[in-house]
């Protein structure tokens, strides 16, 4: 299997890592020194593409693969008012995309437990939710978009709540309080606190290295391969 990458910083040298270990070729590398070379012919050398860039380029390499007819699965977040274009595009033309804001298997099993915890809480009206993510000082959106995804469905769930604010934003009574912390080298931490005045329930997830993301959007690759329309992780994973 022939593999392109979009981006070629910390998380596109722990796939093409990952990759050489599951003999897994590297057709090509496209970063911003070298985006002239970027064209249908080259990227037609990839089976499936991976793009993990910047929020202000992901669109344009998305469209570009999809153009060229080549699946993508992209990670890339921060750029989601334009998602829904690719999307449609792409259901249009018989294209192939799998986006996600997290490819971990298990941050993936996270979303699972936050959905059936929320779906349980929405009759537990004296449960307040709450959530924080802590990430490296590299990263350029807040919250990022593992937290959005697990904000996006406790509001789907919960009758009481319609909105999330970011602090400092104060909340208010139908808002979910988030806060993201810009630390370090942090490679990703999400904690959905559940608090009453009884106790607390706490869903942390805590991941040690990039190298269950680089793992996870192989995977998504592989199962791309072959496919066409849209897709998230969930259906990676039978979730």
């Amino acid at each position: 299997m022939q593999i392109g990458l979009f981006g070629y910083g910390k998380m596109g040298k722990a796939i093409e890592l990952t990759a050489r270990a599951q003999n897994i070729e590297i057709a090509w590398r496209i970063t911003r020194e070298n985006r002239g070379n970027l064209h249908p012919g080259l990227l037609q050398k990839a089976d499936v593409a991976i793009e993990f860039t910047r929020p202000d380029a992901a669109y344009d390499n998305v469209m570009a693969c999809l153009k060229a007819g080549v699946p993508v699965v992209c990670g890339t977040t921060g750029w989601l008012e334009q998602l829904a274009d690719a999307e449609n595009w792409c259901v249009e033309n018989n294209g192939a995309l799998l986006w996600a804001s997290n490819f971990s298997v298990g941050v993936n099993l996270f979303f699972a437990l936050n959905r059936y915890l929320a779906g349980r809480m929405n009759a537990q009206p004296n449960y307040h939710p709450a959530l924080t993510e802590i990430h490296h000082i590299h990263k350029l959106d807040a919250p990022s978009g593992t937290a959005l995804t697990l904000l996006q469905d406790m509001l789907a769930l919960l009758d009481r709540k319609n909105n999330w604010t970011l602090y400092p934003t104060p909340p208010g009574p139908a808002d979910i309080p988030v806060t993201a912390v810009r630390e370090g080298e942090v490679p990703g931490t999400h904690i959905v606190r559940w608090n009453s005045a009884a106790d607390e329930i706490i869903l942390e997830h805590r991941a040690h290295s990039r190298e269950g993301f680089a793992a996870g959007a192989l995977l998504a690759a592989q199962w791309l391969h072959g496919k066409t329309g849209v897709f998230r992780m969930a259906d990676v994973l039978g979730l």
